[in-house]
């Protein structure tokens, strides 16, 4: 038999389709095609073969069942050069197919509507989708296949010239099973989540690149931005930029640690960040005040750093941010004024993120870091404390007012890196000590930090002190509450220094590490 030049089109996506189909034609091209795709093509004057009229089978179980035929794989998976495999087909009456263009139920964008239900979840997993994909990458020396509309014009044009190299098809199979194997992991990922299994004895995770990175922490290095495929609520990627320069490694990597301090707070806040770490943190009762007072915690540190907000921005706190060098300004809104104020600064970066002024659950939500040859994976550390779990562990007890600035510089210490140590005063951070390698350290650095402010101030503790060196250092300076986990085999030794010293001391039970 005369084997015929053919392309099978079925597609979810039907952007250029019908100019692809109308190109192939002219190319010489059969057109086989199904449902939607081949009614698409009809409409637009396409003339097409039915996916039934090639497997002689009808289309059934409400179109579970068109392409899973031996009449499609055999006619996909047959080598050209194989005298065996085209015998076989010459006896089975099945002709070649030499392209396959194929795109995916749209299983993702079913996941992401409000309300989405088991069953429907479950429907929009393709199957004869991904098997014709792969036999066709398979075959990937003698079948083009192509899953995303970007490619068409570039086929077609090889097509015309005669040309489509050994190197291009490898490229086609490549995208190909790349496609498939994140398309996988979103599936694997959904019945995970919805089993409620958390570390599975294997595990896939899949991302989409955001954007192409000028280098990473240093110009030496290559870097790329990837965001889950499956966004996250109020994640960095989901950002408008307003205005400024591209983001680069350090910014999104910076801007994710704002990001997750912030939402610790539901009242109005304002986190500075300087190289993962805040340098600035403050409430206020609107942005402008949160801004000064987490501006006046280390004026020196937040020139250029990160600066975030919970609220919208408006042109008086804009004022205020120009004045100094900063690399972002993230918040959920900004004034038109403000936005006008903000590109003085052609290089400043101003993204606006919605929701940061909701609350945010960060439950269910993994926390992962690569190793070399691996992955650590945790749970987010969404937790504060346990409010029943707070013990109150010196003679003196702090008032209802310490208490509660106790809790606020709980909330920043906990993302500040260990050793760290955070000292606050009028829900101000006015010193922080972080990244030290040992507590003492981290604790002189606050307290020199904090200056003249220290005094009547509140410190909190990432981890327990395993000396009484931190509270002397602290009551001497006029601290005059403490907030920190215990657990310490020397806790008695603070508490009595403590007691000596008039500070009053909480524990809360739960460590805030972060490495």
């Amino acid at each position: 038999m005369e084997m015929k030049k053919r392309a099978l089109i079925s597609v979810s996506d039907k952007t250029g389709v019908v100019e692809f189909a109308k190109d192939l034609v002219g190319l010489g091209y059969e057109i086989i095609s199904t449902g939607g795709t081949a009614k698409v093509l009809s409409d637009n004057g396409v003339k097409n073969i039915g996916i039934s009229d090639i497997t002689g089978f009808p289309e059934c179980l409400d179109g579970r069942v068109k392409t899973l035929d031996p009449h499609v794989h055999a006619g996909l998976l047959a080598m050209r050069s194989n005298p065996e495999h085209m015998a076989q087909l010459e006896k089975l009456e099945i002709n070649t197919i030499d392209i396959v263009c194929v795109n995916l139920y749209p299983f993702k964008q079913t996941i992401m509507k409000d309300g989405v239900k088991f069953p429907e979840a479950v429907e929009n997993i393709d199957i004869g989708g991904p098997t014709m994909l792969r036999s066709a990458a398979k075959n990937y020396q003698d079948v083009l296949v192509l899953i995303d509309p970007a490619d068409y014009k570039t086929v077609v044009e090889k097509l015309g010239a005669g040309k489509v190299d050994i190197e291009f098809r490898k490229l086609l199979m490549y995208k190909v099973f790349q496609h498939t194997a994140v398309y996988d992991a979103m599936i694997a990922d959904y019945l995970r989540g919805d089993l409620g299994i958390e570390f599975p004895d294997k595990i896939t995770f899949a991302y989409e690149k955001k954007q192409g990175l000028r280098y990473g922490e240093n110009p030496h290095q290559n870097a790329a931005f990837y965001q889950d495929a499956i966004p996250k609520a109020c994640s960095l990627s989901a950002a408008v930029q307003l205005n400024g320069k591209e983001l680069s490694y350090n910014n999104i990597n910076d801007a994710g640690g704002a990001l997750d301090l912030l939402k610790e707070f539901e009242t109005t806040a304002c986190v500075a960040v300087k190289h993962s770490n805040p340098c600035g943190v403050a409430l206020g009762k609107d942005a402008f005040e949160a801004y000064k007072k987490a501006y006046e915690c280390d004026p020196v540190s937040i020139f250029g750093g990160i600066v975030a907000f919970n609220r919208k921005v408006d042109a008086k706190t804009a004022e205020e941010l120009v004045k100094i060098f900063l690399e972002i300004v993230i918040a959920p809104d900004f004034d038109d004024d403000a936005v006008e104020i903000l590109k003085k600064k052609p290089n400043l970066r101003v993204l606006k993120l919605a929701g940061l002024d909701k609350k945010q659950d960060m439950h269910g939500v993994l926390d992962m870091k690569k190793v070399y040859g691996g992955m650590l994976v945790q749970d987010k550390d969404a937790e504060l404390f346990d409010e029943k779990e707070i013990k109150v562990v010196t003679k003196k007890k702090p008032t209802k007012e310490q208490l509660e600035q106790l809790k606020f510089a709980y909330r920043v210490v906990k993302h500040t890196k260990s050793n760290g140590i955070a000292l606050a005063k009028d829900f101000s951070a006015i010193g922080v000590g972080g990244g030290q390698t040992n507590r003492i350290w981290a604790t002189n650095q606050a307290i020199e930090h904090a200056g003249d402010r220290v005094k009547g101030a509140v410190l909190a503790s990432d981890a327990f002190f395993p000396f009484s060196d931190c509270a002397e250092a602290a009551a001497k300076a006029g601290i005059t509450a403490i907030i920190q986990p215990g657990g310490s085999i020397r806790d008695q030794d603070s508490i009595d220094l403590c007691d000596e010293m008039g500070v009053a001391m909480v524990f809360v039970g739960m460590r805030h590490f972060k490495h």
